[in-house]
């Protein structure tokens, strides 16, 4: 049983539901703080605008196909900087946004493919892979060296495409099993073995790097040689195809031209051990030329 007085309880109920109408100095405050608001919103956006971080690259740039462009020059560019820039997306900017003309190579931009490979700053690398943060400005982008270039940054790639097919990269063996469903078997010490001569992108930055390349066009070069180390030393293509691949990289432009200076390891972006592959194979072709009688 209910304690309050009924007339008590209608007037509460009334009380309850009426709301207290605004008074004009509280909506004018209202209002003022809104476009205080506004006001601060539009300064920060003008004043983001006007301390926009700045990179600076510098450009090769080369066109045989147009007059004005035969002569190799370097074009600046200001790019606009974000956290976690790349050389890749700088120069993809200046492309999209500044000239139309830029041309280079580029695709899957997960450092797999190994088509943006350019010398930055002095050295090999992909820009796909390098940060504009831990570089010195201005980033100064051109082709890879010692390789004929076609226009602005891309090279001619066919005289290193023939030197990795020279050397047979595919597997390829004379022991497989019997039965054709069977398994061909990789023991995983082999596996670890050759692991790192797997991660080859194709991208000649070794082959950029490399000295004896520059004045020897007939040289495998290290991805070349590197590429059959992985194959040799696969113990499932078997004995004779082993012989066969050590005799193609025996020939005069082959292992023996390498003078061990370490610059293709130096510049691999996958840390692909090449000068210790080919100084491998140079030992195992000692060995198989050595006779005891």
């Amino acid at each position: 049983m209910s304690t309050q007085v009924p007339q008590e309880k209608e007037n509460a109920e009334v009380d309850a539901g009426e709301s207290r109408p605004q008074s004009p100095h509280q909506d004018r405050r209202l209002q003022e703080k809104a476009e205080k608001r506004e006001q601060t919103e539009r300064e920060n956006e003008e004043r983001a605008k006007e301390s926009e971080e700045t990179v600076e690259i510098k450009v090769f740039r080369y066109d045989p196909e147009v007059k004005e462009k035969q002569e190799p020059r370097f074009d600046t560019f200001h790019v606009p900087f974000e956290k976690g820039m790349t050389v890749l997306d700088a120069v993809i900017h200046a492309r999209d946004h500044y000239d139309s003309s830029l041309t280079f190579r580029h695709s899957c931009r997960q450092a797999i493919c190994g088509s943006d490979a350019f010398f930055i700053n002095g050295r090999q690398r992909l820009g796909c892979q390098t940060q504009i943060a831990e570089l010195d400005t201005p980033v100064r982008i051109e082709p890879l060296p010692h390789q004929e270039v076609v226009k602005d940054l891309v090279v001619e790639m066919e005289s290193f495409y023939e030197q990795m097919e020279a050397v047979e990269p595919y597997f390829q063996t004379n022991e497989a099993p019997d039965d054709d469903l069977e398994e061909q078997r990789q023991s995983r010490e082999n596996r670890e073995k050759i692991k790192m001569g797997t991660r080859c992108i194709w991208c000649a930055s070794c082959m950029s790097s490399c000295n004896i390349a520059a004045g020897d066009d007939q040289y495998l070069g290290p991805a070349a040689i590197s590429m059959a180390y992985r194959f040799a030393m696969d113990d499932r293509e078997g004995e004779e195809m082993t012989d066969h691949r050590l005799r193609i990289i025996e020939q005069e432009h082959g292992v023996w031209r390498c003078q061990t200076q370490f610059s293709c390891t130096n510049v691999c972006p996958k840390d692909i051990p090449l000068t210790e592959h080919i100084q491998e194979l140079k030992r195992e072709a000692v060995k198989k030329n050595l006779k005891f009688w």
